[in-house]
C-alpha cells in the first residue's frame, strides 16, 4: 500500500508538471560538494514556483524536462545550504547546463541558519568574502549594447571602467577600481589566458572586442580584491571564467549572424566519456563601421573548443584551446577633412595573431581533490606606421614592431577540507620566450629647401630576444567559527624569476593576505581584507634594450607591489536581491616610470599599440581609494536589474615624486541594467553608463609647433600633466529579443542599438597644422613652403567627440 500511494504520489507529480502545452527544453548538469568536489547523490531539483523537480543519481548528474520559458531553480540537500540559479532561460533548442557546487552546513543556531540565505545567492567564497561579483551566461547573452561581447558585459560590474578617450569609445580595456589594464588576470577553467581581446594593445591588455564565445561561458566571477593566494600577477583583479561541459546527448549547436559577425558553435559526445564543444567566429565589423562611416576598420577571426573525458568516476581530463588571428586599420570616413584624413593616415595598421590551449586534471582525493594543469600561450604582434600611408616604402617608414610573446607553464595546487577547515597550497613554473624587433622613428630629418640637413633623424632601432624562468608557490587556509558566524582566511605566495637583479630572492615578493566576514544578523553581513600583491613589469620593458650598447636597460627593475585594505557590508533581504556598500584603498611602489618623459606608464597604455619599449626605473608610487555601492535583484516575476555607483581616485607619480591623476582617474562611474521578460519570447533589456571625464595633458603650443615636423605629432606639456579632463561619457544602449521555440531547436532575433541616444563619445584632442584645399601638404600664413621650425603653420587642435551609433540586428538558431 505504502509503494502504491507513493507511485500515486510520483506519477501526479509528473502529470502536474508536464500538463502545459507547448515545446519543452532540457536542464541537466551536476551537483557537487564544493569543498572536495566529491558528486551528491540525492540532491533535489526544483523548479522555482513550479511543481517540476527530479533528484540526482549515483554520479551526482540530474536531468530535468520543462515546458520552455525563464526559471528559477534551487538545488537542496539535508546538510548542505541551498543554492539557487536564477534567470534560466530554458529552449527547445539547446540542453541548458546548469552545475551546482553546495557548501556543508558546519553548525546551526537555534532558530535559523545564519547563512542560509546569503549562499544560496552563492556569490562570495570562505576565502573572499568581500569585493566579488559573478554573472551567468544568461546575464551575458542578453546583456544590451554587449552584442556578446564578454569584456564589454563585465563594465556594468561596480568598480569597473573602461578607457575614457579611445576612437568612439570602442574599446574593452577593464579598469578595476582605478588600476590599468594589465593588472588583471585571466583564467579559463583555471588555465590562465594573457588575451582576451582582439586587437590587444602589447603590454597593456584590452582591445576593441572579446575573444571568447559566450555560448562556452557557465558563469563569470571577478574578484577585485581579497584575491585567492593560488593567483599569481594580479594587482586589480582576477576574472575567472567557468565554461560548460558539451552535450553528453546529442550533436546539438547554434549558429549567431548579425551585422557584426557570423559564430557557428557545435557540441556533442564523443564517447559515452568523453564530449567536446568548439567554435568559430567571423568578424563583419569593417562592413558594419565602413556603412556607418566610421574609422575603425577591424577584422577578425577566432576559434574555441573544450573536450572533456571522465577517465574514472574520480578523474577529469579537460583540453581547451582559444586562440584569434587579427587584422586592424584605420580608414578615412566619407564625411571627413583633409586634417582628419592626414591623421587616420598617420595610424599604424595592426596584424596580430594568438592562442592559449591547454589540458586540465582534476583528480579527487580523501577530502579533497587536485589539480594539475599545462598550458601554452603564444601572442604575435606586428605593427607598421608608413608617412603618408605609403605602404611598402620603406623609406618612409616611422614604425615597425614585430614581437613574440610565449609562456609554458605548469600548475599545480591540492585542496583538502578536513573538519571545517579548508586547505590548499600549491606551486607553478613557466619558461617564458619573448623576441621583438623595434623601428621607431621618434624624430623624422629635416631639411632645407636647398638639401642641407638641418635637424638628422632620431631612430629607435634594436632587437631582443629573452628567455626567463618564473617560479611561484602558495598556501591557504580557512575556518568558520562562533557557530558559523565568523569566517577566517589567511593566505601567503611568493614569486620569483630569472631575470631581474632581485628576481630569485623569495623574501622581495613575499605577499601575506587575510580575510574575515562576521555576519551580524541572517541578512547583514560585515567584511574586511587587507593584501599584499606583485606583479612583473610587462615583457615590453624586460626585454628593451640599449640599440648603442645591445645590453637589456630594466633589468634592476622591481616586482610592481600594491597593497589592498577593503571593508563593507553585505545585506541580502532575500535569495534574489542583494545590496553592497565597500570602501577600499590601494597602495602602489615600484611602479615603472619612464626615463624618457618622466612620468609613469599609468598615464599610458590607453590606445592601440605597444607599451614599455624604453628604459624605466621603478621608482614610481600610486595610490587609488574610493567605494563602490552594487544593487542587484536577480529575475523575480519577470524582471532584473542591477544599479552600481562607484567613487574612485586613482593618482600615481612619475620622476618629480608628486602624485598626480593617472589617466584611469574617472572619479565617478554609473552602470544601471533593467531587464524584462514579457510573454510569448519577448524579452527587453535597457542599459545605461556614466564615466566622468578622463583626465588629459595639454599640448605645449610652442614645442608641437617647432616641432611637428620632426616628431609627426604634438608635444604633451608634461609640466602640466593631466591638468585637463575630457567630457563626461555617457551612453544609452537598448535590445529586444523575440524567441519562437519548436520541437527542436530554437529561433532568437534580436535588434541591439549602442548609444541610441546619440551621446558624444570624448576622446583626446590631436594635434596638427591644417592642410591645404587639395590636401597635397600644409597650408602656411604666408603661401610659402613650410618652414622647418613651422613658424608659418596654422596650428589646428581637433576635437574627437563625435558621437557614433551602433545598431545591429540578428538571429540565433539552436539546434
Amino acid at each position: 500500500m505504502k509503494q502504491l500511494i507513493t507511485l500515486i504520489v510520483y506519477f501526479s507529480f509528473l502529470i502536474n508538471g508536464f500538463a502545459q502545452q507547448g515545446p519543452t527544453g532540457i536542464i541537466a548538469g551536476t551537483v557537487r560538494d564544493k569543498n572536495t568536489q566529491e558528486p551528491l547523490i540525492g540532491v533535489a531539483i526544483q523548479i522555482d514556483g513550479k511543481p517540476i523537480g527530479t533528484t540526482t543519481g549515483t554520479d551526482g548528474s540530474y536531468r530535468l524536462v520543462a515546458p520552455v520559458g525563464s526559471y528559477n531553480l534551487k538545488a537542496s540537500f539535508v546538510g548542505f545550504q541551498p543554492q539557487v540559479k536564477f534567470n534560466i532561460n530554458l529552449t527547445s533548442g539547446n540542453t541548458s547546463q546548469l552545475n551546482f557546487e553546495l557548501v556543508e552546513e558546519q553548525a546551526q543556531l537555534s532558530e535559523v541558519t545564519v547563512k542560509s540565505i546569503r549562499n544560496t545567492a552563492a556569490v562570495t567564497t570562505l576565502e573572499t568574502p568581500n569585493s566579488i561579483q559573478r554573472l551567468s551566461t544568461e546575464e551575458i547573452r542578453s546583456n544590451p549594447g554587449g552584442n556578446f561581447d564578454i569584456s564589454r558585459v563585465i563594465q556594468s560590474l561596480p568598480g569597473v571602467g573602461g578607457t575614457s578617450g579611445s576612437v568612439g569609445g570602442f574599446r574593452n580595456d577593464i579598469i578595476i577600481r582605478g588600476g590599468a589594464p594589465n593588472e588583471n588576470v585571466f583564467y579559463l577553467d583555471g588555465i590562465e589566458i594573457p588575451v582576451i581581446n582582439h586587437f590587444s594593445t602589447q603590454g597593456a591588455a584590452g582591445g576593441p572586442t572579446g575573444i571568447l564565445n559566450v555560448s562556452f561561458i557557465e558563469d563569470v566571477t571577478l574578484s577585485s580584491s581579497s584575491f585567492d593566494a593560488r593567483y599569481d600577477n594580479a594587482l586589480a583583479s582576477v576574472f575567472q571564467f567557468k565554461q560548460r561541459q558539451g552535450n553528453q546527448e546529442r550533436l546539438s549547436g547554434n549558429v549567431r549572424l548579425s551585422g557584426t559577425e557570423l559564430a557557428g558553435t557545435l557540441e556533442g559526445p564523443l564517447s559515452s566519456k568523453t564530449n567536446f564543444i568548439a567554435s568559430a567566429r567571423r568578424s563583419y565589423l569593417q562592413l558594419l563601421f565602413s556603412a556607418l562611416d566610421l574609422p575603425i576598420r577591424p577584422n577578425y577571426w577566432d576559434f574555441q573548443y573544450k573536450v572533456t573525458h571522465k577517465l574514472n568516476a574520480k578523474t577529469t581530463i579537460t583540453a581547451l584551446g582559444v586562440g584569434a588571428i587579427d587584422e586592424f586599420s584605420f580608414a578615412v570616413p566619407k564625411e571627413s577633412t583633409p586634417e582628419n584624413d592626414y591623421i587616420l593616415r598617420s595610424n599604424p595598421t595592426i596584424n596580430q595573431w594568438n592562442y592559449t590551449v591547454g589540458f586540465a586534471i582534476k583528480r579527487l582525493i580523501n577530502k579533497g581533490y587536485i589539480n594539475l594543469a599545462i598550458s601554452r600561450n603564444h601572442f604575435n604582434n606586428r605593427l607598421d606606421r608608413f608617412e603618408d600611408r605609403q605602404e611598402g616604402n620603406e623609406s618612409r617608414r616611422a614604425l615597425g614592431i614585430s614581437s613574440n610573446e610565449i609562456e609554458n607553464k605548469l600548475r599545480l595546487d591540492v585542496n583538502r577540507f578536513i573538519n571545517g577547515w579548508k586547505f590548499s597550497y600549491g606551486a607553478a613554473a613557466q619558461y617564458v620566450q619573448f623576441d621583438n624587433k623595434v623601428y621607431n622613428k621618434i624624430r623624422n630629418q629635416i631639411t632645407a629647401a636647398n638639401g642641407t640637413v638641418i635637424q638628422p633623424a632620431v631612430v629607435l632601432n634594436f632587437a631582443s630576444d629573452l628567455n626567463v624562468w618564473r617560479f611561484g608557490a602558495f598556501g591557504q587556509v580557512a575556518k568558520s567559527f562562533v557557530n558559523d558566524r565568523l569566517s577566517v582566511s589567511a593566505g601567503i605566495r611568493t614569486d620569483m624569476n630569472s631575470f631581474t637583479d632581485t628576481g630569485l630572492n623569495p623574501l622581495q615578493t613575499l605577499s601575506p593576505r587575510a580575510a574575515i566576514s562576521y555576519a551580524l544578523t541572517s541578512k547583514w553581513t560585515l567584511n574586511a581584507s587587507a593584501g599584499r600583491y606583485f606583479k612583473l613589469p610587462v615583457y615590453t620593458v624586460l626585454g628593451y634594450k640599449d640599440s648603442r650598447t645591445g645590453q637589456f636597460v630594466n633589468k634592476t627593475n622591481k616586482y610592481i607591489n600594491s597593497n589592498h585594505y577593503v571593508i563593507g557590508v553585505e545585506y541580502l533581504p532575500q535569495p534574489s536581491r542583494r545590496f553592497t556598500l565597500e570602501g577600499f584603498y590601494k597602495r602602489y611602489s615600484h611602479y615603472p616610470v619612464s626615463v624618457r618623459d618622466g612620468i609613469s606608464l599609468a598615464n599610458q597604455g590607453g590606445d592601440f599599440g605597444a607599451i614599455g619599449n624604453e628604459a624605466v626605473t621603478s621608482t614610481g608610487k600610486g595610490q587609488a581609494f574610493g567605494m563602490e555601492f552594487l544593487f542587484q535583484q536577480k529575475l523575480t516575476k519577470n524582471l532584473f536589474a542591477v544599479l552600481s555607483y562607484t567613487y574612485v581616485r586613482s593618482e600615481f607619480s612619475g620622476t618629480s615624486g608628486k602624485l598626480l591623476p593617472s589617466a584611469w582617474d574617472n572619479r565617478h562611474l554609473i552602470s544601471g541594467l533593467l531587464g524584462r521578460k514579457f510573454g510569448k519570447g519577448w524579452e527587453m533589456g535597457l542599459r545605461y553608463r556614466f564615466a566622468g571625464g578622463a583626465p588629459y595633458t595639454p599640448f605645449d603650443l610652442v614645442a608641437s609647433q617647432q616641432n611637428f615636423q620632426s616628431a609627426g605629432r604634438g608635444l604633451l606639456d608634461y609640466a602640466q600633466l593631466n591638468t585637463l579632463r575630457l567630457g563626461n561619457f555617457s551612453q544609452f544602449d537598448f535590445r529586444i529579443d523575440k524567441k519562437w521555440n519548436y520541437r527542436r531547436a530554437t529561433l532568437d532575433v534580436f535588434f541591439d542599438v549602442s548609444n541610441a541616444f546619440v551621446q558624444k563619445s570624448p576622446a583626446y584632442p590631436q594635434y596638427t597644422f591644417t592642410r591645404n584645399a587639395d590636401n597635397t601638404g600644409f597650408a602656411t600664413t604666408d603661401g610659402q613652403a613650410l618652414r622647418p621650425d613651422g613658424s608659418n603653420a596654422i596650428p589646428l587642435i581637433l576635437q574627437n567627440n563625435d558621437p557614433s551609433v551602433v545598431p545591429t540586428i540578428g538571429f540565433i538558431v539552436e539546434f
